[in-house]
């Protein structure tokens, strides 16, 4: 059974998430300061960093900004991302974390993503000492398939320690976290905080327009945004949101949203004007209609066929 996530003061956490991966980097101080702003004025109290964003500006940036009100927030960041998750890479890094986070504590703290050359084992030990010294409160995992997701909660188990949230990708166009995450997510009490709900900003149809960003800067996004068909479902996206009068990142991040396993979209930008229609999306009433019509956009990743019946 899915348990709420609440802050160091017991108060529930916002459904949405704020990522600070452009913090010191794309975004300076300033930018980053509205930023922040604008989303505690929107209700957001949820915060994710990692200690490999912009080289530890992100987490020291953040750590500046909560210092004032950090039990009423909940702090996310992730270690292991290089180096492997054996104990000794996962201590440093995450003492790392604390010092420019100045916080004695960490909300959440995920592996960055799954090594399987790690002793499992070794990594979950390590996660559950540093709960029961009150270092962390609950443990993450991110870009982990299912199979890695389900052989880690069976390892922890054996340390009496849960693994409360994965971090997918998931977006409009990105949605196979709907064959086995979002499912196994729901069936184990799984908190899903899905990244990237504009799909590296090619959901905000900036780029049909001849805007620049990542995806024309980093070969990767390009590659995962590159398929045929993807510029059609944007220009659907777009005219569709035309017809409501409604800014298409909008629609997109309540796309998200409103999948009832996608439980908290974690949202970014580079500006606090750039971050706004993702902020509307929280009040942005989304009707099933326009889910389904949205949906129809993309085509979605089909399970493998079970041929339960056929051998029976």
């Amino acid at each position: 059974m899915l348990r709420p996530l609440r802050t160091r003061s017991g108060h529930v956490v916002s459904r949405f998430a704020f990522g600070t991966m452009q913090f010191g980097g794309r975004a300076d101080a300033a930018q980053s300061h509205a930023m922040f702003d604008a989303a505690r004025a929107a209700g957001i109290t949820h915060f994710d960093t990692a200690y490999l964003y912009t080289d530890g500006a992100s987490e020291t940036l953040l750590g500046e900004m909560i210092a004032k009100d950090a039990e009423d927030l909940f702090i996310a960041t992730k270690v292991a991302y290089a180096g492997g998750m054996g104990a000794d890479n996962i201590r440093t890094q995450f003492d790392v974390c604390r010092q420019r986070l100045k916080q004695d504590i960490v909300d959440l703290l995920y592996l960055h993503r799954f090594d399987p050359s790690s002793d499992l084992a070794e990594a979950m030990a390590c996660l559950a000492e540093l709960k029961q010294a009150g270092q962390i409160r609950h443990v993450g995992l991110s870009n982990a398939a299912a199979w890695q997701v389900m052989k880690t909660v069976a390892v922890a188990q054996t340390f009496d320690l849960t693994i409360d949230v994965l971090q997918p990708m998931y977006n409009l166009v990105k949605r196979q976290a709907e064959v086995e995450i979002l499912p196994m997510c729901a069936d184990q009490g799984i908190t899903v905080a899905p990244y990237s709900p504009l799909g590296g900003g090619l959901l905000t149809g900036k780029y049909a327009q001849g805007g620049s960003g990542r995806l024309d800067e980093d070969a990767g996004y390009a590659t995962r945004y590159g398929l045929d068909w993807m510029p059609g479902a944007v220009a659907g996206l777009v005219q569709i949101a035309q017809e409501l009068e409604v800014n298409p990142a909008t629609l997109a991040v309540a796309w998200v949203a409103s999948n009832p396993n996608a439980l908290c979209p974690i949202i970014s930008a580079r500006t606090a004007d750039q971050l706004r229609p993702s902020l509307d999306a929280i009040d942005y009433p989304l009707s099933a209609e326009v889910y389904a019509r949205l949906s129809a956009l993309a085509p979605t990743p089909q399970p493998a066929t079970d041929r339960t019946e056929e051998l029976s």
